[in-house]
C-alpha cells in the first residue's frame, strides 16, 4: 500500500473487513512528509474484500482492495 503526507503528521493505516472488523494495523506513527510504502501481511485472511483507510490529522481516506488467495 502506497502513500504520500503532504505534511509532518501522526498517521495511521488500517485494513477492516465488510463487516467494520479491523484485521489489521499497519501504520501508528508521527511521520515526516513524504512517500511511503506498507508491506500488508494477509497471509491469515481469507480471500474477499477489504478496505484500508488512511488517517492523517483529521483528513481520511478510505479504498477498497480485492484479496485473492
Amino acid at each position: 500500500i502506497t502513500f504520500t503526507l503532504d505534511s509532518a503528521n501522526r498517521a495511521t493505516l488500517n485494513v477492516f473487513d465488510l463487516l467494520g472488523r479491523q484485521v489489521a494495523l499497519l501504520v501508528d506513527a508521527q511521520l515526516p512528509v513524504g512517500s511511503y510504502t506498507v508491506t500488508f501481511d494477509a497471509s491469515h485472511l481469507p480471500g474477499g474484500v477489504y478496505l484500508y483507510q488512511l488517517t492523517q490529522g483529521t483528513a481520511e481516506d478510505t479504498r477498497r482492495m480485492v484479496l485473492i488467495k
